[in-house]
């Protein structure tokens, strides 16, 4: 009887044990002091259940095979072997690995919002950061900005992050080129 629906009561329906079950329990945010009192309280979850955990302070839905955390989009992981790359407005939130000696490119066309990022893996031999024109990009080690960066060595992993319209940092081992 879970999933029911959604249903609208007048005054004096009879709420019935099964419109309990079947609307309104199985669709409400249930809380627990951790996990274990969830899955002591929950024997069998159902798809689309949501809880919250006290512990983690955590929202959680079950999509019928395990506990999900409510929120976090999938990571997209690409891996590439392309020796030139423009970072695109899709890529923020997602790891870009590049396998051969790779130079990117943080342009307008990037066109980040403030707080969002990507992740460049440097499994190449090199891997070099470049803004475009009218892009600010800034990382550790820099007095201010500069135009080109190159990633410490082969596996290392950087971040870069929006910090304003156009203006970039990286986060991670680089050095101004």
């Amino acid at each position: 009887m879970a999933g029911l629906g959604r249903k609208v009561w007048s005054a004096g329906d009879v709420l019935a044990a099964a419109d309990v079950n079947g609307y309104l329990m199985e669709q409400a945010v249930m809380v627990f002091d951790d996990s274990t009192a969830r899955s002591s309280a929950i024997g069998t979850p159902t798809e689309g259940m949501v809880t919250y955990l006290k512990d983690s302070n955590g929202l959680f839905y079950y999509d019928g095979a395990a506990w999900q955390v409510v929120g976090l989009d999938p990571i997209t992981f690409t891996s590439s072997t392309a020796t030139a790359y423009t970072v695109a407005s899709g890529d923020a939130g997602s790891y870009l690995r590049f396998t051969d000696a790779a130079t990117l490119t943080i342009g307008t066309t990037t066109a980040f919002t403030a707080g969002q990022q990507v992740q460049i893996l440097a499994d190449g031999t090199a891997l070099s950061i470049t803004s475009g024109t009218g892009v600010t990009l800034g990382g550790a080690g820099t007095a201010g900005t500069a135009l080109t960066f190159s990633v410490g060595g082969q596996y290392e992993a950087v971040a870069v992050i929006a910090v304003d319209t156009n203006t970039y940092r990286i986060i991670g081992n680089v050095t101004a080129a």
